[in-house]
């Protein structure tokens, strides 16, 4: 493991595990608090945030399995491992989604009492601590480019919206039942079902672009680009002919063709073609670059 990969995976590992952490704190929080102050919301929220130490944990695992350097069976590296993994988030995302619809329409046929004030205070905890973790872990996943930390991130986000759900809900259960309107109850579960669309919408959209991921694709041009010009600078190298970059999670594997001039020895080619990987390896994204080398030709030019 090269000193960027290590320092790569030392970042991304500790942000899974902040995601760990803070998600066991909040389970233990929010089930405390919602059984003391009878709301049935925060402890439906208290179990949700338990759910994400499973993904969060999923996490630690892909990032761990994508460190692993190539192998006989995995030439290319298991870089996809994170993708993987966030699949497997959109997932639990999704069935989450579908358990909150489904126990907060059922909810709404029997609403419970009017929970108590710190269910209040619980839900704005964990609105902020969930906001806190959603922004730093996007930003860590978007700058290591984690498929699997990007994806956990939004479940973090996904939780901020159903902790407003629950504040909205219980807040309007006890601004109702002050004014004497008990049936105020059935604003949790209402606003529970509307958070658990955004939540099944998110992890849709995560998992539609995670197996784009995992399906065998290039980089677009303007995002290559710079990879030709890269080639183009090193000396002797008359063009470039093509250029794929495939990404494997966060690293790309680069597939080369350049042109020489067709009289130069096959050495002094294949001296040419190292010199081309040399320098498109110097930027830590770039894992491994294949090149083919092409004599020049004026007419196929």
């Amino acid at each position: 493991m090269t000193e960027i990969n290590a320092d790569r995976y030392k970042k991304v590992q500790f942000g899974a595990w902040i995601g760990i952490l803070g998600n066991a704190l909040l389970a233990i929080v929010k089930g405390i608090v919602g059984l003391a102050a009878d709301s049935r919301a925060l402890v439906a929220d208290a179990l949700h945030s338990a759910s994400d130490v499973v993904s969060s944990i999923a996490v630690l695992i892909g990032v761990r399995a994508a460190q692993q350097p190539p192998d006989e069976d995995h030439p290319y590296g298991h870089g996809k491992a994170e993708t993987v993994t966030a699949i497997i988030v959109s997932v639990l995302l999704i069935i989450v989604g579908i358990e909150v619809a489904v126990n907060s329409f059922t909810a709404m046929f029997s609403p419970e009492s009017i929970p108590g004030i710190w269910a209040v205070y619980a839900a704005m905890f964990s609105i902020l601590l969930k906001e806190l973790m959603f922004q730093y872990k996007f930003k860590l996943g978007k700058k290591y480019k984690s498929d699997a930390l990007i994806a956990d991130a939004w479940h973090h986000r996904s939780d901020v919206f159903s902790s407003i759900a629950v504040l909205a809900g219980v807040g309007a259960a006890i601004a109702g039942g002050a004014l004497g309107f008990n049936q105020a109850a059935i604003f949790d579960p209402i606003a529970s079902v509307i958070v658990a669309a955004f939540i099944i919408r998110m992890g849709w959209k995560l998992g539609a672009e995670a197996i784009h991921q995992t399906i065998d694709h290039v980089l677009h041009e303007e995002d290559s680009k710079w990879m030709m010009e890269a080639a183009h600078r090193v000396p002797d190298v008359l063009s470039v002919d093509e250029l794929l970059a495939r990404e494997h999670g966060h690293y790309v594997i680069v597939d080369i063709k350049i042109s020489v001039h067709p009289y130069i020895t096959v050495e002094e080619g294949h001296a040419i073609g190292k010199k081309v990987k040399a320098e498109l390896m110097k930027y830590g994204y770039v894992r491994d670059v294949r090149v083919h080398i092409n004599p020049f030709s004026e007419k196929e030019e």
